[in-house]
């Protein structure tokens, strides 16, 4: 299994960045987690747009979604026919991002369909576990099992909960949100996390590794890894265009 990051920064993108983005890989299978702003031209460095086997979206939030118009655009508008691209995402959460387009121009683009907590589901080579999350929308937190028997949890965006431990249990990477270092603005605090608890997650959960990711713009990553670190002694990063990491 293979992650290559898109994009990592929260709310906008800022000047030289992009907003949430993974591309996932394991036996030619390409799944992409969110494709929020100014994903889609960094994708193109990676694969065809036509080459994308499915998508799924956390929640409704455009820094986690919106390019998603541009990639139906560039399959149902390029020079071969493809096949309907399987999108999953909570019910309702992707309304806004295709109502930009009349139901003409992307018809027959997409097979789109609600994820929900419950029992898991098969996507190509991987096993999706879904979690309900605390965000300001419904939020899926995603635990994906490669045929590998290597696992990726992310979290989206999530305030405090119960839930994250089973998210990350033992995953050998944990793509976690840490919007702010060490604190939440308080009416966001049931909303959105920190580094620091990102930190206090992954290592109760004992995961292998910890991607932080959703960084407010323009802030720099040290904060963030040093408050992570407090309490996670494993391997941290920040979740930057380009960062690959190989779970074998």
């Amino acid at each position: 299994m293979r992650v290559t990051v898109l994009g990592g920064c929260g709310a906008w993108p800022a000047a030289g960045e992009s907003c949430s983005g993974y591309l996932v890989e394991e036996d030619g299978f390409r799944v992409l987690l969110d494709i929020g702003y100014a994903t889609l031209p960094r994708l193109l460095h990676h694969v065809r747009a036509a080459e994308v086997d499915a998508v799924l979206v956390t929640h409704g939030h455009p820094d986690h979604c919106a390019d998603l118009n541009p990639l139906l655009r560039a399959r149902v508008l390029g020079d071969s026919a493809v096949a309907p691209l399987p999108v999953h995402a909570p019910p309702g959460a992707l309304d806004a991002v295709l109502a930009l387009d009349g139901p003409r121009m992307l018809a027959g683009g997409l097979v789109a369909h609600d994820l929900a907590p419950g029992a898991p589901r098969e996507i190509g080579p991987f096993r999706l576990d879904v979690f309900d999350l605390p965000h300001h929308v419904p939020n899926a937190g995603l635990r994906l099992t490669g045929a590998s028997g290597r696992v990726l949890a992310y979290t989206g965006d999530t305030g405090p909960s119960p839930d994250l431990l089973a998210l990350a249990r033992d995953a050998d990477l944990f793509l976690a949100e840490a919007t702010y270092p060490e604190r939440v603005p308080e009416e966001d605090a049931p909303y959105l996390s920190t580094a620091r608890e990102a930190g206090r997650t992954a290592a109760s959960a004992a995961a292998a590794r910890l991607l932080l990711t959703h960084l407010w713009p323009d802030t720099p990553a040290e904060p963030a890894l040093a408050a992570a670190a407090a309490s996670y002694e494993g391997e941290l990063s920040v979740a930057a265009p380009g960062v690959t990491v190989d779970l074998g």
